[in-house]
């Protein structure tokens, strides 16, 4: 642990700020996950965060932080940045607070959260590739226009907003031992944190950053903030470049323990969320999921994950679904090469039929130079049980004598 050089938010701010929200949040139900109770051994739940106003946690830091700002404040409007989730929330809250918002978002954010910030009243502009350059701009509008800046994580307000999160989990699940959240810039670990550790000091938690966008481990090394050169994830929600200076030091001083996955991970918890919970879950609102189910930590039971926005493109969820079945072994793309006479992909196709995997897709290739005169790459696209079942259909494809080769 570092020195504190910042005041931690407290359980009296947390109590308050759940005060502000009554009334306006839902308090969001906790459910059983039985994938993960067979993987860890134990007891394990979901805080099911996704199914919150505005699809996410961030309207509860949002609502909190506006609520408090006075009449001349709200009068000037608020304007802050975001890759969709702080901008819903801040868009929501600012609607149902009576002031105007300005949201600036990374170009390239995903539509359906640009289309639901704009149907929640906010005005939104595109700035950078990252939410860390769509900040710079949100901050140099706040300087010209006087509108107020709405941070999307290190404000003592959001934290305390945030963190009326814990405070509803301890509640709804009195005997937990471990918690497990993603982190982006810390706002919400930082707020669950500060209020679980206030009434339950011997609950873990636990924090999981995407390894693409991982600012947290280096700079708790560092024993300061530090910036990322750069960030690359499919957990837009959580790729922020560098750690808040309140929220590093409530991480610092409260998380036990951060940890980080792989995209691969990300996209197999997705998929089990979908196929197995009937959950639709963010890239970033399964990081803790993924981080559990990959093993990347070690939990002591009863034990909870929180899925903390739902906001996913659907474009996106169809390529992580097949990303998640390619990584989980029942999605196989391979080539293989053969002699260019009639029959022989008959051939290919009744052997894979007979190993009881499904075709996809087929493509022939003969215009390649690597290719000798009389022959045929034939790519093919399979789902497979398992990568168990997987192997058995490459091995006997080979036994068959067909060079088989997998990637470009």
């Amino acid at each position: 642990m570092t020195d504190v050089p910042f005041e931690l938010v407290s359980l009296a701010d947390i109590e308050a700020a759940r005060d502000l929200l009554s009334g306006v949040i839902r308090r969001t139900p906790v459910e059983p996950s039985r994938p993960l109770t067979a993987k860890l051994g134990g007891p394990a739940w979901l805080k099911c965060e996704n199914l919150q106003r505005a699809g996410s946690f961030k309207v509860r830091g949002a609502y909190v932080r506006i609520a408090r700002l006075s009449a001349e404040e709200r009068r000037r409007g608020v304007v802050a940045a975001s890759a969709g989730n702080h901008a819903q929330g801040v868009a929501l809250a600012a609607g149902l607070l009576g002031t105007t918002s300005t949201v600036f978002m990374p170009v390239g954010a995903p539509l359906p959260k640009i289309a639901a910030t704009k149907n929640y009243g906010a005005a939104v502009q595109f700035a950078g590739t990252s939410v860390d350059e769509a900040l710079e701009a949100a901050h140099e509008f706040a300087e010209r226009t006087g509108a107020v800046l709405i941070h999307p994580f290190d404000h003592p307000d959001i934290i305390a907003g945030q963190g009326t999160l814990g405070l509803e989990l301890v509640e709804q699940l009195p005997d937990v031992r471990t918690i497990v959240t993603g982190i982006g810039g810390g706002g919400l670990i930082s707020g669950l944190a500060a209020a679980v550790k206030a009434v339950r000091p011997e609950v873990r938690i636990v924090g999981v950053q995407a390894a693409g966008a991982a600012a947290f481990p280096e700079s708790l090394r560092a024993g300061r903030p530090v910036r990322l050169a750069a960030l690359g994830t499919i957990a837009d929600g959580i790729a922020v470049g560098r750690p808040g200076d309140l929220t590093f030091s409530h991480v610092s001083k409260l998380v036990d323990e951060v940890v980080t996955v792989t995209d691969e991970d990300i996209s197999r918890a997705l998929l089990m969320l979908l196929e197995r919970g009937k959950t639709v879950v963010e890239p970033a609102g399964s990081v803790g999921v993924a981080a559990l189910l990959a093993g990347a930590v070690t939990v002591e039971t009863p034990a909870a994950a929180v899925l903390s926005g739902g906001n996913i493109d659907p474009m996106l969820m169809l390529r992580v679904i097949e990303h998640g079945l390619a990584a989980a072994g029942r999605y196989l793309a391979f080539t293989v090469r053969c002699g260019d006479r009639p029959g022989h992909l008959a051939k290919i196709l009744t052997q894979i039929a007979e190993h009881g995997a499904n075709v996809v897709d087929v493509a022939h290739r003969r215009q390649d130079p690597r290719l000798q005169l009389g022959e045929v790459e034939i790519h093919l696209s399979v789902e497979t049980r398992g990568s168990e079942h997987s192997d058995r259909l490459v091995t006997a494809l080979r036994s068959a004598g067909y060079t088989v080769t997998f990637g470009a």
